[in-house]
């Protein structure tokens, strides 16, 4: 696996889309490994054929999207779920994230900006439609919203610096960078960041983050 060429898995129901998605993918040097139109075939092919990334639909007949992920979370922890959906909501951008994506594009947007999403997952880093972030700002800050595990992360001093810039969706490279750390270094904080907020990926830990106003 290259960053530039990560191997995928699409799951969508509706064949039309997924073939025309899947086409445009290969012309954008993704390397499309599998396609499934339900996510319990989805759960299988994860397992045959180890994708570098898993890029889903929320809305699909049987089982979920969203208990989709959380079972491939749950079968692969380090393979990425990127949603993509025509679903616009905070609703269900919250359950999607909260359940482990990685990532939430929207079918509209460019297909630059949905390639863009999936090498983002790829390299260990999340990326959210720009039409939704604004909504997950107002989503998480909302007062009736409910509190995530862990009302007291206890976090070091550094590891609340290293949280802001996390919560800014900044990469490990440019922390390390701003604080004149190594990237390991910076590496070993987001990990511990992500154990003591009880949070599975660093969207979570930025939801956390300005729903506790940590940041």
């Amino acid at each position: 696996m290259t960053v530039e060429r990560p191997e995928v898995i699409v799951v969508d129901d509706h064949e039309l889309f997924r073939r025309g998605l899947v086409a445009v993918l290969k012309e954008r040097g993704i390397q499309v490994i599998g396609e499934a139109s339900l996510a319990r075939e989805a759960i299988t092919l994860v397992t045959e054929r180890d994708p570098d990334v898993i890029l889903l639909d929320l809305n699909m007949p049987g089982m979920s999207g969203i208990e989709a992920i959380h079972r491939l979370t749950a079968i692969a922890p380090l393979k990425p779920v990127v949603v993509i959906t025509v679903m616009a909501d905070e609703a269900s951008l919250m359950d999607a994230l909260l359940a482990g994506a990685c990532g939430y594009v929207l079918k509209d947007q460019p297909i630059d900006q949905i390639v863009e999403g999936i090498r983002a997952a790829a390299r260990g880093e999340s990326l959210i439609s720009p039409r939704m972030a604004s909504r997950l700002v107002h989503r998480i800050r909302a007062p009736n919203h409910a509190e995530l595990p862990g009302s007291d992360p206890k976090l070091t001093s550094r590891e609340l610096e290293v949280l802001h810039f996390v919560a800014r969706g900044i990469d490990n490279r440019e922390i390390a960078n701003a604080l004149f750390l190594s990237e390991h270094t910076v590496k070993n904080h987001v990990s511990n960041i992500l154990l003591k907020l009880q949070v599975e990926n660093r969207i979570q830990a930025a939801v956390r983050a300005v729903r506790g106003q940590l940041v």
